[in-house]
């Protein structure tokens, strides 16, 4: 069996976008990030982070929630589509 595809798509540019942006903008540090997501019961290395934002990793479907958890946002607006992502919050309860 031939190897999968590791090309990323469309939607996980965008969520590699995205995740730059918030991250810069809450001042957080991609060490931060990645410790955020790891406190929220998902491990991830800034290494992880660094390689998704620089779309050389793919951002599986947990990845995503747990960064858009830790950017409190939804995970819909990691793949909100425009030049820059929506920065409203989510409510915590």
């Amino acid at each position: 069996m031939p190897p999968r595809s590791l090309e990323i798509g469309p939607a996980g540019m965008q969520a590699a976008r995205a995740i730059e942006i918030l991250r810069a903008e809450r001042g957080l540090s991609q060490r931060q990030l990645a410790d955020r997501v790891t406190a929220l019961g998902h491990p991830m290395s800034n290494t992880m982070l660094s390689r998704i934002e620089r779309a050389h990793r793919r951002c599986d479907i947990d990845d995503l929630v747990a960064l858009a958890q830790a950017l409190l946002v939804s995970p819909l607006v990691l793949l909100q589509e425009g030049e820059r992502p929506v920065t409203s919050f989510v409510q915590r309860r």
